[in-house]
């Protein structure tokens, strides 16, 4: 089974940026130009990105459509979204725009008829769970609140409802550099039977790519150790090279 290498960009004010913790008041600018970013990610042979409108997670609505729209229009670049889709009408304008995946967690969490209607109208793979936790509870709203749904029941009761794709951050580990929480996706892949887990937050390095990979992950989200140098594009395209081989 190959494992998706999928570099982040996080997008605040039209700028590539990440926080720390999920904390909007620690934040970093990497770049003014996404689509510059999101190019070099395909130079490299990395053909997925994570991309997500933090302006659009904190307003409850996109915000960041256009970039959206410029990065998508990049040939041989499959985007998934997240960040603000809370209506119909969001999800049809991130489709239009080019997505190729939205991802719904704080809509799963609260608004659970929406999501379950996104999910019979675009289909399991359109459609990503965003099971994002605060010690083993599914955060919401930006991850500014926490609510009273433990992880691995929110993700099997979605499973079973015919989710197919989780994408799942531990925001303890988010931005810290400090290691993947290794065992809470074990937990995961544990006790659900069908899910194909996205690990996002903590990757420090190569080897913590190597080791979610022979935990047979279905991809890894890498964020702040692209961006501080901690993993480089040739290491990722080089691993690439070997899950082909």
């Amino acid at each position: 089974m190959e494992t998706r290498l999928i570099p982040a960009i996080d997008i605040i004010e039209g700028k590539c940026v990440r926080l720390t913790q999920g904390d909007y008041g620690k934040k970093t600018v990497y770049n003014e130009d996404p689509v510059e970013v999101a190019r070099e990610f395909l130079d490299n042979g990395l053909k997925n990105l994570h991309l997500v409108d933090l302006d659009g997670a904190r307003n409850k609505q996109i915000v960041n459509l256009k970039v959206l729209e410029k990065i998508a229009s990049l040939d041989g670049l499959h985007v998934d979204f997240g960040g603000g889709i809370k209506r119909d009408q969001d999800a049809t304008d991130a489709f239009n725009a080019g997505a190729d995946q939205i991802t719904g967690g704080s809509i799963a969490a609260k608004e659970p008829e929406t999501f379950l209607r996104w999910l019979e109208k675009y289909g399991s793979k359109k459609i990503i769970l965003g099971a994002d936790a605060r010690d083993k509870m599914i955060a919401t709203s930006g991850w500014e609140e926490k609510s009273e749904l433990e992880v691995t029941d929110f993700i099997n009761d979605y499973e079973k409802k015919g989710v197919e794709y989780v994408i799942c951050t531990d925001v303890a580990k988010d931005g810290l550099l400090q290691g993947p929480s290794f065992d809470l996706y074990k937990e995961i892949m544990t006790k659900t039977s069908k899910t194909r887990l996205i690990a996002s937050g903590g990757v420090s390095g190569i080897d913590d790519i190597k080791d979610l990979i022979a935990m047979e992950v279905e991809g890894i989200i890498i964020g702040k150790a692209i961006y501080e140098n901690k993993v480089s594009l040739k290491q990722l395209s080089q691993i690439i090279l070997e899950q082909n081989a």
